[in-house]
């Protein structure tokens, strides 16, 4: 069966909260009135709105906004992270998503207990994440430290470990969101060479980026996000310079 990713006036929605901060004259009034000092307020945040596209096998999508767009709240939809509040979602396919890499980490635990805890993350048996950790502590390439626990590493170090688990994971849908903010430069240099495998045997993937020279070389279409509303769906080349017009108007 061919990977889809298709969806259908999706809306997701958050609560968050905010506290305004009262005047002297109003803390002293509510002190003496035995009021609270602080009032919260409770935002909801409407972080796509009325998303509709369908993407097919063989797609390469750029994703493309500003900080805060929805770009990375639209990547977590998809892999199921966060629920849709209304709409339809289909996706046809397992979804291997490298973003968040430390999530699922065990300060006090090893690198080699973090292996397991990451993959039942990820949605792996232990016996599978077992199986591939040599490859694993080969690819990290953190010597000794694989054994001591993770609080001892270095941001670099984790940044490693994380990459070179989620991308032994199997998936057919590719979500990759700016990842490589820390390592050496034989490291990145080793990274990239493994994400452009797993771009070239990928079904679909969606990377969401801000070098538009990377999204021009790997991407055959571009989606561009404002304010968590679709703005331009179509080849990638167009995309961008939507974008770059976004961009000029701000300015």
């Amino acid at each position: 069966m061919n990977a889809v990713v298709e969806l259908d006036q999706v809306n997701m929605h958050y609560r968050t909260g905010a506290y305004r901060m009262l005047s002297i004259k109003e803390s002293v009034f509510n002190f003496l009135a035995r009021k609270k000092s602080e009032k919260q307020f409770i935002y909801d945040v409407h972080s796509l709105k009325n998303m509709s596209f369908k993407v097919q096998e063989g797609e390469r999508i750029a994703l493309l906004g500003h900080n805060g767009a929805g770009k990375s709240t639209l990547l977590k939809v998809i892999a199921n992270i966060y629920p849709i509040s209304d709409g339809k979602l289909n996706v046809v396919g397992k979804v291997r998503s490298l973003f968040e890499l430390s999530t699922g980490f065990e300060p006090e635990a090893t690198g080699i207990e973090n292996i397991i805890y990451r993959g039942l993350l990820l949605g792996q048996s232990p016996k599978y994440m077992r199986k591939i950790r040599d490859e694993i502590i080969e690819f990290a390439d953190i010597g000794e430290f694989i054994n001591y626990p993770l609080k001892t590493y270095s941001a670099g170090m984790q940044v490693r470990l994380a990459f070179a688990i989620s991308t032994m994971i199997e998936g057919n849908i590719l979500l990759l969101d700016e990842i490589l903010g820390a390592g050496d430069a034989n490291f990145i240099e080793k990274a990239k060479a493994r994400i452009l495998s797993l771009i070239e045997k990928a079904s679909i993937m969606f990377l969401a980026s801000h070098d538009l020279v990377t999204i021009k070389d790997i991407c055959t279409r571009g989606l561009v996000i404002e304010h968590g509303n679709l703005m331009f769906d179509g080849p990638v080349n167009e995309a961008v310079d939507y974008y770059k017009q976004l961009i000029a108007k701000k300015e």
